[in-house]
């Protein structure tokens, strides 16, 4: 799930971008610092969408590095449990499989996978349906739902299932 969410950070400036483009410079490496992060408490920072506030700095002694305190907008992704996502297959093994939604990997045991799947290896390690016509390879499209997350201090890991109705596949490279 996507949120636009208010946080603060204190960011730290070398003295040579002070200046007339010190607002901008401030900007650019909160940008650089924040975007693509995670943080468990509030998940993946997608994008910073704004600047509320820029507080007063404070000069560190012995470096000349000034503190300013940065209260910003952005929008961060976090899934939740029950949640629906789709994503991309990225590895299939015995095991199961692990897939990406965004910056989130996902594995699906299989035992979280339809009974009428079975583990097909080789040179293409997929699950595929009795009959054929259902394969679940690498860079296939699943649509699934997470059943569990687990959050870390810079990370998110989830398990999910395609054991449910209109779950599982939704595009095969192979038939394209």
């Amino acid at each position: 799930m996507f949120f636009h969410i208010v946080l603060e950070r204190n960011m730290q400036l070398h003295p040579r971008y002070f200046g007339r483009n010190l607002r901008e410079n401030l900007v650019s490496k909160l940008m650089k610092d924040v975007e693509g992060t995670c943080s468990g408490r509030h998940g993946f920072v997608v994008a910073v969408t704004g600047i509320e506030n820029i507080g007063k700095g404070l000069i560190r002694d012995g470096t000349g590095f000034v503190t300013f305190p940065v209260k910003y907008q952005c929008v961060v992704f976090r899934p939740f449990k029950g949640e629906i996502l789709e994503a991309v297959v990225t590895m299939v093994n015995k095991m199961g499989f692990f897939a990406e939604a965004g910056p989130v990997q996902i594995f699906v045991s299989n035992h979280l996978i339809p009974d009428d799947m079975e583990f097909q290896s080789g040179d293409m390690p997929n699950y595929t349906t009795s009959d054929g016509s259902v394969k679940i390879q690498k860079d296939s499209e699943v649509r699934l739902k997470i059943i569990g997350t687990r959050v870390d201090a810079t990370e998110i890991f989830c398990i999910g299932t395609i054991k449910d109705d209109f779950l599982g596949v939704i595009n095969d490279p192979a038939t394209v």
